[in-house]
């Protein structure tokens, strides 16, 4: 997996060195959230924003560059720090809340999306100047990232994956399938300021560590106090329902097997535009000047 994104990003780059006519580069900053296993009320878990809690949003931060491959068509490399939390105090689900469970998880992602535009206005205020624009997007790709779920214990972040706290190993490494929308105002033809909505779904549900079910013995756990964290409610006497307490028994369920985890974040961006000359205005524009230029075409710059 890695090599194969090492060899994506040398050939990103080998096609742009060669063509810098139709780039940008920038950077991005935002929030995240995420949909797993902790979250939501007082229901069970439900698909995409209605399980997530706002009180946990936190941050990203990012870099990309973007090449434009056809007219109405262009490809983005973005590399991404952001965080995602959860902590079940905050759910009413009551089985969610006895579970006492939470995490954090830094992660780092690098993407390779394709951008569609659906909607685009390459004079705003039909100046005829073409300095000033907007378009709009849909995108999709694939990506990569490292994912690194710890959890609060005694005022310190310990990490979770190497404890196995359900008696099961998993990799740091993991794919994504990144999907969204965005759009971006240009200004004076060389400055992009954007927004970008991007949802992830993956193919692992170990985001926050919570999956399966409880280890059958604890002792296959790194750390049992970390697997089954009910006790530090107070235990069984801290339940009128003791039904609810033995639910969270070694071997019982403990998360959802049946979805993956997914996140996502919400952007905004600035990027500087390095252009060259474009075919496109020189074809739909340059008879019309060469009429008043005594034979000359007039250049006009891509901007978008």
């Amino acid at each position: 997996m890695k090599n194969i994104f090492i060899l994506v990003f040398i050939l990103f780059f080998t096609t742009i060195a060669k063509s810098q006519w139709r780039l940008d580069y920038g950077f991005a900053v935002g929030v995240s959230n995420y949909l797993g296993d902790i979250g939501g009320k007082e229901k069970t878990r439900r698909d995409f924003v209605a399980d997530m809690k706002l009180a946990k949003t936190r941050w990203n931060v990012g870099g990309f560059v973007r090449y434009k491959v056809h007219q109405k068509v262009s490809a983005k490399l973005a590399f991404d720090y952001l965080r995602i939390e959860g902590d079940d105090k905050l759910s009413s689900n009551p089985a969610r809340n006895a579970r006492n469970l939470n995490f954090r998880n830094d992660m780092f992602t690098l993407e390779l999306t394709g951008q569609f535009f659906f909607f685009e206005d390459n004079d705003l205020g039909n100046t005829y100047r073409y300095k000033n624009g907007f378009r709009a997007y849909l995108f999709a790709g694939v990506g990569g990232f490292y994912s690194n779920p710890k959890a609060s214990k005694d005022g310190d972040w310990v990490k979770l994956r190497p404890l196995h706290t359900e008696g099961k190993s998993y990799s740091p490494i993991g794919v994504s399938i990144p999907a969204g929308l965005g759009f971006y105002f240009t200004f004076n033809k060389r400055h992009r300021i954007g927004y970008e909505l991007n949802y992830r779904t993956t193919f692992t549900d170990y985001l926050d560590d919570i999956s399966g079910t409880y280890p059958v013995d604890p002792s296959e756990s790194g750390d049992p106090s970390l697997s089954r964290r009910i006790d530090e409610l107070g235990g069984e006497a801290a339940f009128e329902d003791k039904g609810l307490y033995y639910s969270h028994n070694w071997g019982d369920k403990r998360g959802d097997v049946s979805h993956k985890d997914g996140f996502m974040t919400m952007s905004l961006s600035y990027s500087y535009v390095l252009r060259g000359k474009s075919s496109f205005y020189k074809g739909r524009y340059g008879n019309f000047f060469s009429h008043h230029r005594r034979g000359k075409v007039r250049k006009i710059r891509a901007k978008f």
